[in-house]
């Protein structure tokens, strides 16, 4: 599966955009670099049970282990300390960074409720995507009936796009449904 979608970038998306762009080299075009998923857990705070939960359904999603990620500062008014866990993270490059997109793109967001695309104002300026979901559930590995929580999570395609329009054109032609 994640093969297929390798294989399509190499052999199809490369030539296409370095005729759209006037690429002279193919090490100028632009490629995604890694993807990381970010899990937020603000009631780890309180519960870590609720921590490892969440470990183990991005583990499940990513097909990696994910990393905990801690406060780098105490808030008060969140009761949160210094080095708490907060959340849970995973960077995926190569097969498994192609496996997710590939799942991402043609399993998961299709299955996403009034699904109509994802917008085209998510790009920062520098060719990344960042992409917000709203629940876990909407992914293959993840049953509705062990979720105690239902959960959102951040997306971000890092690539190696100069401009925004360089990375669009990358991820459409990749398979990313963007809204019309």
């Amino acid at each position: 599966m994640a093969v297929r979608m390798k294989d399509r970038f190499l052999n199809e998306i490369t030539p296409a955009l370095m005729q759209k762009f006037n690429y002279t080299t193919v090490m100028q075009v632009p490629k995604i670099e890694k993807v990381v998923i970010n899990m937020g857990v603000g009631e780890a705070v309180s519960n870590s049970k609720v921590l490892d939960a969440a470990v183990e359904e991005l583990r499940k999603i990513a097909g990696q282990k994910p990393v905990v990620t801690r406060a780098k500062k105490s808030i008060a008014g969140f009761k949160l300390r210094e080095n708490m866990p907060i959340g849970v993270k995973v960077t995926l490059r190569g097969e498994r960074m192609y496996y997710f997109l590939d799942k991402l793109f043609n399993i998961a967001l299709p299955r996403v409720r009034d699904f109509r695309g994802i917008s085209n104002k998510a790009f920062d300026g520098r060719g990344n995507y960042t992409l917000g979901l709203k629940e876990q559930l909407i992914f293959p590995e993840i049953e509705y009936d062990q979720v105690d929580k239902i959960r959102g999570m951040d997306v971000v395609i890092v690539t190696t796009a100069k401009t925004d329009e360089e990375s669009r054109e990358l991820l459409t032609q990749l398979g990313m449904p963007f809204a019309k």
